[in-house]
């Protein structure tokens, strides 16, 4: 895993909603928007799985996930490309059902996001270079 530093961290924390890539085991994409997670660490998002049906099987088949994340003020964008564990038990399930159960949401497992890589997605010569 890799370390948000922190001008990456304040940005992820500040996007809503979230959104976020999976692909099948064939490669077919699929993006949605979440608005229930949090940053747990510098290196991982816990993220509450409400209602991920296309999203909950692609990451079944295939754990890799990609975010990206933008600072409209600062006009900065980035993307972070990880892994996924999905928990159904534990302190993180805990933190995603109360999470979710404080909206009045089911709250069916808690999808922990593992930082592995971190690429620059602001418009220019650096977009898609390898920053982490």
């Amino acid at each position: 895993m890799v370390k948000m530093p922190p001008e990456i961290k304040d940005i992820v924390a500040k996007q809503k909603p979230l959104p976020i890539a999976t692909a099948d085991k064939a490669g077919k994409p699929n993006v949605v928007f979440v608005t229930m997670w949090k940053i747990l660490d510098d290196e991982t998002l816990l993220l509450v799985d409400n209602f991920f049906n296309k999203t909950r099987k692609n990451l079944e088949e295939n754990p890799n996930m990609a975010i990206v994340v933008y600072d409209s003020d600062a006009k900065r964008s980035y993307q972070l490309k990880g892994t996924v564990d999905i928990e159904n038990t534990g302190d993180k399930f805990t933190s995603a059902k109360e999470m979710a159960d404080s909206k009045k949401l089911p709250g069916k497992a808690a999808v922990v996001f593992h930082v592995k890589e971190i690429f620059e997605a602001t418009y220019g010569p650096n977009a898609g270079k390898k920053i982490i």
